[in-house]
């Protein structure tokens, strides 16, 4: 028991210095290009730079359950006390990847819809204070909201035969979609991030913070196309974008309940 806590500790502890790392290492970088590109900014009526430095303090703590749940995850497998062993060689890894990747976007679009349940919303309105987020707003959650989003963390290494590197390249994958999916600045709109293909660009979730309900998934538009929560105007304006005009508000008023 004391090995099992020890290791707990500080595979958790090394995973939060990660997330900082990154946090910090991404952000930085992301807010000084924005400061130099304003016509970039997707929502023009509004600046979420202003809300910067209580985002950053609640990301500090969001942190620490989803960094405890990565470890608990991985100190269980490093135990083997997990349904599978992690396979092994690189063509299973990279599977085990795009699996993992696509599970979770599955994941966090039903999580997402569920904590927009109005008996939990509670737990998911301090992130929607982020009326326009920012690079900071990524992780600034509630604790319990952080625990249902990132809760396949500690399910993955559980059920899934996933080698712990491969579980961290797709937190690392996910942090910086999360990063730059709240960026609240697009420089990603192409044809690939509208229909007929899958992927997103920051407008997508940027749309999720303007108007609140539509574009719940993560990685892809997927599970939004197929459950009718896409925002309507969402392909017209990344084409629009694509075509060189400049992001603008997508709501006509006031819509978000937080207004």
């Amino acid at each position: 028991m004391a090995a099992f806590a020890l290791d707990f500790l500080w595979i958790t502890a090394a995973l939060y210095a990660g997330h900082m790392a990154a946090y910090f290492g991404l952000g930085w970088p992301l807010a000084w290009w924005n400061r130099r590109h304003p016509e970039r900014r997707i929502q023009t009526d509004r600046r979420g730079e202003d809300h910067a430095r209580a985002e950053i303090v609640q990301s500090l703590k969001a942190l620490v359950p989803i960094c405890a749940m990565m470890g608990a995850g991985l100190t269980l497998q490093r135990h083997g006390l997990t349904l599978w062993t992690p396979v092994e060689g690189w063509v299973a890894a990279a599977g085990m990847f795009v699996v993992s990747v696509l599970l979770f976007d599955a994941w966090f679009y039903w999580a997402h819809r569920l904590m927009h349940w109005r008996p939990l919303y509670r737990f998911h309105r301090l992130h929607h204070r982020s009326l326009a987020p920012t690079v900071w707003s990524t992780y600034s959650d509630d604790p319990v909201d952080a625990l249902v989003h990132q809760g396949y963390l500690l399910v993955a290494p559980l059920l899934l035969p996933i080698p712990p590197l491969v579980l961290i390249a797709h937190r690392l994958y996910d942090h910086l979609n999360g990063q730059i999916g709240h960026a609240g600045f697009e420089y990603f709109a192409s044809p690939t991030a509208r229909r007929p293909w899958p992927l997103v660009c920051t407008t997508f979730h940027d749309q999720h913070h303007e108007l609140f309900n539509y574009n719940f998934g993560n990685f892809f538009s997927v599970w939004d196309r197929l459950m009718g929560t896409l925002h309507p105007g969402y392909d017209r304006k990344v084409e629009a974008m694509t075509e060189g005009a400049a992001p603008s508000p997508s709501r006509p008023g006031k819509t978000h309940p937080a207004e």
